[in-house]
Protein backbone atom coordinates (compact mmCIF):
# COMPACT_ATOMS: atom_id res chain seq x y z
CA UNK A 1 0.00 0.00 0.00
CA UNK A 2 1.22 3.08 -1.09
CA UNK A 3 0.20 6.41 0.84
CA UNK A 4 0.87 10.02 -0.90
CA UNK A 5 0.69 13.57 0.03
CA UNK A 6 0.63 16.46 -2.59
CA UNK A 7 2.22 19.60 -0.25
CA UNK A 8 0.94 22.26 -3.19
CA UNK A 9 -3.11 21.04 -3.15
CA UNK A 10 -2.86 19.55 0.60
CA UNK A 11 -3.91 16.17 -1.16
CA UNK A 12 -3.81 12.96 -0.10
CA UNK A 13 -3.37 9.70 -1.96
CA UNK A 14 -3.75 6.43 -0.93
CA UNK A 15 -3.15 3.46 -3.37
CA UNK A 16 -3.63 -0.07 -2.24
CA UNK A 17 -4.57 -3.83 -3.87
CA UNK A 18 -8.29 -2.81 -4.69
CA UNK A 19 -7.52 0.40 -5.95
CA UNK A 20 -6.77 3.97 -5.65
CA UNK A 21 -8.61 7.01 -3.77
CA UNK A 22 -7.87 11.14 -3.75
CA UNK A 23 -8.98 13.22 -1.00
CA UNK A 24 -8.10 16.96 -0.42
CA UNK A 25 -7.69 18.00 3.26
CA UNK A 26 -8.25 21.22 4.80
CA UNK A 27 -5.26 24.46 4.36
CA UNK A 28 -5.62 24.42 8.38
CA UNK A 29 -3.89 21.51 8.92
CA UNK A 30 -0.06 20.48 8.18
CA UNK A 31 0.46 16.77 6.93
CA UNK A 32 3.97 15.20 7.66
CA UNK A 33 4.70 11.22 6.23
CA UNK A 34 8.11 9.73 7.78
CA UNK A 35 8.53 6.05 6.64
CA UNK A 36 5.05 4.31 7.29
CA UNK A 37 3.00 6.96 9.39
CA UNK A 38 1.08 9.96 7.73
CA UNK A 39 1.08 12.41 10.68
CA UNK A 40 -1.67 15.19 10.64
CA UNK A 41 -0.83 18.32 13.01
CA UNK A 42 -3.01 21.34 13.54
CA UNK A 43 -2.12 25.12 14.56
CA UNK A 44 -4.10 25.58 17.22
CA UNK A 45 -6.72 24.42 19.21
CA UNK A 46 -9.64 26.62 18.35
CA UNK A 47 -12.90 24.69 17.65
CA UNK A 48 -12.78 24.49 13.28
CA UNK A 49 -9.14 23.58 13.47
CA UNK A 50 -9.87 20.43 16.60
CA UNK A 51 -13.27 19.37 13.87
CA UNK A 52 -11.03 19.33 10.62
CA UNK A 53 -8.61 17.19 12.62
CA UNK A 54 -10.81 14.68 13.55
CA UNK A 55 -12.70 14.33 9.95
CA UNK A 56 -9.40 14.48 8.15
CA UNK A 57 -7.77 11.49 9.94
CA UNK A 58 -11.32 9.77 9.48
CA UNK A 59 -11.30 10.52 5.96
CA UNK A 60 -7.81 9.40 5.63
CA UNK A 61 -8.54 6.03 7.92
CA UNK A 62 -11.25 5.15 5.85
CA UNK A 63 -9.27 5.44 2.61
CA UNK A 64 -6.63 3.17 3.90
CA UNK A 65 -9.26 0.60 4.83
CA UNK A 66 -10.67 0.88 1.52
CA UNK A 67 -8.08 -0.05 -0.63
CA UNK A 68 -7.36 -2.81 1.64
CA UNK A 69 -10.02 -4.52 2.71
CA UNK A 70 -13.05 -2.77 0.87
CA UNK A 71 -16.23 -1.10 2.80
CA UNK A 72 -19.74 -3.32 2.51
CA UNK A 73 -23.06 -1.93 3.52
CA UNK A 74 -26.15 -5.03 3.64
CA UNK A 75 -29.62 -4.48 3.26
CA UNK A 76 -32.69 -6.58 3.55
CA UNK A 77 -35.75 -7.38 1.41
CA UNK A 78 -38.41 -8.31 3.21
CA UNK A 79 -42.00 -8.36 1.81
CA UNK A 80 -43.78 -11.30 -0.12
CA UNK A 81 -43.35 -10.55 -3.82
CA UNK A 82 -40.77 -8.27 -3.48
CA UNK A 83 -37.18 -9.67 -5.40
CA UNK A 84 -34.04 -8.19 -6.20
CA UNK A 85 -32.09 -9.81 -8.97
CA UNK A 86 -28.54 -8.80 -10.72
CA UNK A 87 -28.95 -7.17 -14.58
CA UNK A 88 -25.01 -7.78 -15.57
CA UNK A 89 -23.49 -4.56 -13.17
CA UNK A 90 -26.71 -3.26 -12.19
CA UNK A 91 -29.73 -4.25 -9.93
CA UNK A 92 -33.00 -4.98 -10.53
CA UNK A 93 -35.99 -4.19 -7.63
CA UNK A 94 -39.54 -5.70 -8.08
CA UNK A 95 -41.17 -4.04 -5.29
CA UNK A 96 -44.46 -3.98 -5.92
CA UNK A 97 -44.88 -1.33 -8.37
CA UNK A 98 -46.58 -1.72 -11.74
CA UNK A 99 -42.88 -1.52 -13.47
CA UNK A 100 -39.28 -2.75 -12.02
CA UNK A 101 -36.88 -0.30 -10.76
CA UNK A 102 -33.33 0.08 -12.07
CA UNK A 103 -30.41 1.20 -10.31
CA UNK A 104 -26.72 1.61 -11.99
CA UNK A 105 -24.24 0.78 -10.21
CA UNK A 106 -21.57 3.38 -10.22
CA UNK A 107 -17.73 2.99 -11.04
CA UNK A 108 -16.20 1.67 -7.81
CA UNK A 109 -19.74 -0.18 -6.75
CA UNK A 110 -20.38 -3.83 -6.68
CA UNK A 111 -23.76 -5.26 -6.14
CA UNK A 112 -24.70 -8.81 -4.45
CA UNK A 113 -27.61 -10.93 -3.67
CA UNK A 114 -28.06 -13.88 -2.10
CA UNK A 115 -31.41 -15.67 -0.94
CA UNK A 116 -31.32 -16.46 2.87
CA UNK A 117 -33.86 -19.82 2.56
CA UNK A 118 -34.26 -19.86 7.00
CA UNK A 119 -35.69 -16.15 6.91
CA UNK A 120 -37.23 -16.12 3.28
CA UNK A 121 -35.42 -12.95 2.50
CA UNK A 122 -33.04 -11.81 0.53
CA UNK A 123 -30.08 -9.67 0.83
CA UNK A 124 -28.41 -6.92 -0.85
CA UNK A 125 -24.59 -6.67 -0.19
CA UNK A 126 -22.90 -3.14 -1.68
CA UNK A 127 -19.42 -3.16 -2.07
CA UNK A 128 -16.97 -0.85 -3.04
CA UNK A 129 -13.50 0.47 -1.05
CA UNK A 130 -15.01 4.40 -1.18
CA UNK A 131 -17.28 4.28 2.02
CA UNK A 132 -19.03 7.28 1.67
CA UNK A 133 -20.22 6.28 -2.07
CA UNK A 134 -21.28 2.71 -0.24
CA UNK A 135 -23.01 4.14 2.22
CA UNK A 136 -25.36 6.51 -0.94
CA UNK A 137 -25.73 3.53 -2.55
CA UNK A 138 -27.20 1.61 -0.10
CA UNK A 139 -29.50 4.76 1.11
CA UNK A 140 -30.48 5.07 -2.76
CA UNK A 141 -30.74 1.13 -3.16
CA UNK A 142 -33.18 1.34 0.84
CA UNK A 143 -35.02 4.78 -0.85
CA UNK A 144 -36.77 2.42 -3.75
CA UNK A 145 -39.11 0.55 -0.66
CA UNK A 146 -38.61 2.29 2.20
CA UNK A 147 -39.70 -0.14 5.17
CA UNK A 148 -43.47 0.76 6.30
CA UNK A 149 -44.59 0.67 9.64
CA UNK A 150 -47.15 -1.51 9.68
CA UNK A 151 -46.23 -4.99 8.47
CA UNK A 152 -42.46 -3.73 7.86
CA UNK A 153 -42.09 -4.84 4.26
CA UNK A 154 -39.55 -3.04 1.99
CA UNK A 155 -35.61 -2.75 2.29
CA UNK A 156 -33.84 -2.18 5.18
CA UNK A 157 -30.73 -2.02 6.63
CA UNK A 158 -29.29 -5.56 8.14
CA UNK A 159 -30.04 -5.23 11.62
CA UNK A 160 -32.25 -2.43 11.06
CA UNK A 161 -35.23 -2.94 14.00
CA UNK A 162 -38.72 -1.28 12.36
CA UNK A 163 -41.32 -0.39 15.43
CA UNK A 164 -44.35 -1.28 13.99
CA UNK A 165 -47.36 0.67 14.73
CA UNK A 166 -50.97 -0.99 15.82
CA UNK A 167 -53.37 -0.95 13.05
CA UNK A 168 -56.90 0.02 13.17
CA UNK A 169 -58.26 -3.08 14.37
CA UNK A 170 -55.65 -3.28 17.46
CA UNK A 171 -57.01 0.87 17.73
CA UNK A 172 -60.43 0.28 17.84
CA UNK A 173 -60.68 -2.44 20.85
CA UNK A 174 -58.28 -0.06 23.08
Amino acid sequence: MTVSVDENTNEVAVKGPKGELRQPISRLLTLKQEENTLTLERPNNLREARSQHGLARTLISNMVDGVTKGHAKTLEVVGVGYRATLEGQNLLLNMGYSHPVRVEAPEGITFEVKADEKTRTQQIIVRGIDKALVGQMAADVRKVRKPEPYKGKGIRYQGEVIRLKAGKRAAAKK
